[in-house]
C-alpha cells in the first residue's frame, strides 16, 4: 500500500477545501438574486395577506402593484397603503429567533388585517402565531382611544371587551410576550398618527 507524507495530505486537504469553499461561494452569489426575489415575493404576499388579498407567488407582484403603494406617516416611518388603509410592519424576537408580521388599519385605526411568521418557534405552542386562526383574534382591536396610545397585549383570558387585548397562545407564553413586545416597540413610534383623529 502507497503511503503519503503528512505534507502532501496537508496540501491535499487544503486544495480539496479550497475547491470546496470556491465551488460553494459560486453557488451562493449565482443563487443569491434569486433568493432575493423569492424572499422579494413572500414579503408582498404578507402584505396582501394583510390587506385580505389572496395571492399566489405567480399573482403576488402584479396584484401587489395593483393595490398596494408605499407610503410614509412621518419621519422615518414607512408604510403599506392599500385604498383607505395603511399596513405597518412588525419584527420582533420570540422565544427561539425572530418573529416579524403585518398588521392592517382602517382609516379610524382599527385592526383590521394581520398576518404573522416565524423562523423557529415550536410547532403547536408559539408557531401558531403564523395560523390564520391566530392572525384573525386581532380584527377589531386596537392600539388607541381617547387617552392616547394603547399597546395591543396578549393576555390568558384576555377580557372580549377590551379593544386592546388578545387571547394569548395556549403553551406558548414566551412568543405571547414576544409578539406583546414586538406590537408596542413597532407600533408606538406611530402615534402620533393614530391620535390625531383625537386631538
Amino acid at each position: 500500500m502507497k503511503s503519503y507524507s503528512n505534507r502532501y495530505v496537508l496540501i491535499y486537504s487544503a486544495v480539496l477545501l479550497g475547491a470546496a469553499a470556491l465551488l460553494l461561494s459560486v453557488v451562493a452569489v449565482t443563487l443569491r438574486p434569486r433568493q432575493q426575489h423569492n424572499e422579494d415575493v413572500g414579503r408582498k404576499q404578507m402584505i396582501l395577506r394583510a390587506a385580505g388579498i389572496v395571492s399566489t407567488a405567480e399573482s403576488a407582484e402584479t396584484l401587489y402593484a395593483e393595490n398596494i403603494s408605499e407610503t410614509s406617516l412621518g419621519e422615518g416611518l414607512p408604510a403599506y397603503r392599500y385604498g383607505d388603509k395603511h399596513i405597518i410592519a412588525l419584527h420582533g424576537k420570540g422565544l427561539w429567533g425572530p418573529i416579524w408580521g403585518y398588521m392592517c388599519f382602517d382609516k379610524e385605526w382599527n385592526v383590521c388585517g394581520a398576518v404573522f411568521d416565524h423562523k423557529g418557534e415550536t410547532p403547536g405552542l408559539g408557531g401558531n402565531i403564523a395560523t390564520d386562526e391566530f392572525a384573525s383574534r386581532f380584527i377589531g382591536k386596537s392600539c388607541v382611544d381617547s387617552t392616547g396610545f394603547v399597546p395591543i397585549a396578549l393576555k390568558k383570558r384576555a377580557s372580549k371587551e377590551s379593544r386592546h387585548e388578545v387571547d394569548a397562545i395556549s403553551g406558548g407564553t414566551m412568543t405571547s410576550n414576544g409578539v406583546s413586545e414586538m406590537l408596542r416597540e413597532c407600533l408606538e413610534p406611530y402615534k402620533t398618527a393614530m391620535t390625531k383623529q383625537y386631538r
